[in-house]
């Protein structure tokens, strides 16, 4: 038991680091998009790079960030019910959830981006917009981590969940404090 703490503690510490460290990307992303808009309207000048340059980095942002969203219950979930459950109830359902639909899914959407992972990589890829950026390869390396950290902050709520089920939830706390 003592070893499924431990895994939950690391996989929140890394996603942690991660979601804090990505969330930092929203500021050159507001400062972007502002510059874009007052260049287009005020100067009326277009840059595509530019534009795609926010763009791509939200999509980083998003991609990087789901797991330590995940981690922080910041998902939409419908608690009609799960709110009322008791915390056993709660910790079966995740740990359902975590098997039956996440990671599935986490799998397919890995196994299909793959391919188009390597093709980008391999050629290189650069946006399809005239003057658009270069590194559209790049870009795509996102996905394929996205479900690695999400796969692994999976494995953790299961990990949790199975803790708190065998009823050694204090091993671990439900909720790890910011920074860690």
């Amino acid at each position: 038991m003592r070893s499924l703490a431990w895994f939950v503690r690391i996989v929140d510490r890394l996603n942690g680091t991660i979601g804090l460290a990505v969330s930092w990307l929203i500021l050159p992303i507001v400062l972007i998009s502002f510059t874009v808009v007052m260049l287009r309207y005020v100067v009326g000048k277009g840059y595509p790079w530019l534009q795609e340059s926010y763009i791509w980095l939200h999509g980083v942002a998003f991609m990087l960030a789901a797991a330590w969203v995940l981690r922080e219950g910041g998902h939409v979930r419908v608690d009609l019910f799960y709110r009322r459950w008791s915390a056993r109830t709660r910790a079966w359902m995740d740990l359902a959830g975590v098997f039956v639909f996440m990671m599935p899914m986490l799998v397919v959407i890995f196994v299909k981006a793959m391919p188009l992972v390597e093709r980008s990589w391999r050629i290189r890829e650069k946006s399809p917009t005239a003057d658009g950026l270069e590194w559209l390869y790049l870009l795509k390396i996102a996905v394929p981590v996205f479900c690695v950290l999400v796969g692994l902050q999976g494995l953790a709520m299961a990990a949790r969940s199975i803790l708190t089920i065998a009823g050694r939830d204090d091993l671990v706390a439900e909720r790890p404090p910011e920074g860690s």
